[in-house]
């Protein structure tokens, strides 16, 4: 069994839900397949800078509210987001991916590089530098990879799929074709995932 996993590298919202995801898929005995994407402006999403400000100033009243509640290292306003891009950082995964490493620990790096330690996660040094620190001293090839058409192809690939499947924000978890949107789901992606394997009825 698989979770699939449609986020944005640079997601808040995918960063608070990461810890919790990799326990679930350790604890349940799931893979998962991380599927980086850009935004979904063809079923609806909106970049954040481009919402109303009464949305944008809620934005930073829930993420206090989960920083609180997780527990968790989150800069509300940190030094490089908005991304100048988010590109490289996502093919690169996608490269760990076809190369066979580890594509969530490099993924974690990415993220908490840019919530918690104030780290450009546009910029080709600091990407190299985060894959080395990840993966190991080979792995700032990786930058360079990421650039592969094959690593753009399935990156667009990735963007199809999700607009095929209606999903229109980010993260959004998939288990046996069902979407569960925001990582406050992810007790019901649990409750998905042994409601497949034992028959426990879905409490979500």
């Amino acid at each position: 069994m698989t979770i699939e996993v449609y986020y944005g590298i640079s997601s808040p919202w995918a960063y608070l839900g990461m810890p919790r995801l990799r326990a679930i898929a350790a604890e349940e005995g799931v893979a998962l397949a991380l599927k980086p994407i850009r935004i979904i402006e063809a079923n609806g999403g909106i970049p954040l800078r481009t919402r109303p400000i009464a949305r944008q100033a809620y934005h930073v009243v829930e993420l206090k509210r989960w920083r609180a509640y997780l527990g968790m290292t989150l800069n509300v306003a940190p030094k490089y987001y908005p991304c100048r891009t988010i590109e490289p950082a996502a093919r690169m995964v996608i490269a760990a991916q076809r190369a066979g490493m580890d594509d969530v620990a490099l993924s974690w790096a990415i993220q908490r590089a840019l919530w918690a330690e104030e780290r450009d996660i546009a910029d080709d040094e600091t990407l190299a530098a985060l894959a080395r620190e990840a993966l190991g001293a080979t792995a700032g090839d990786l930058r360079h990879l990421a650039d592969a058409p094959e690593c753009v192809a399935a990156w667009d690939a990735n963007l199809a799929d999700a607009e095929r499947m209606g999903i229109f924000g980010t993260p959004t978890y998939v288990v046996d074709g069902e979407l569960f949107w925001g990582q406050d789901r992810l007790d019901c992606v649990r409750r998905r995932i042994r409601g497949l394997r034992f028959g426990e009825p879905a409490a979500c």
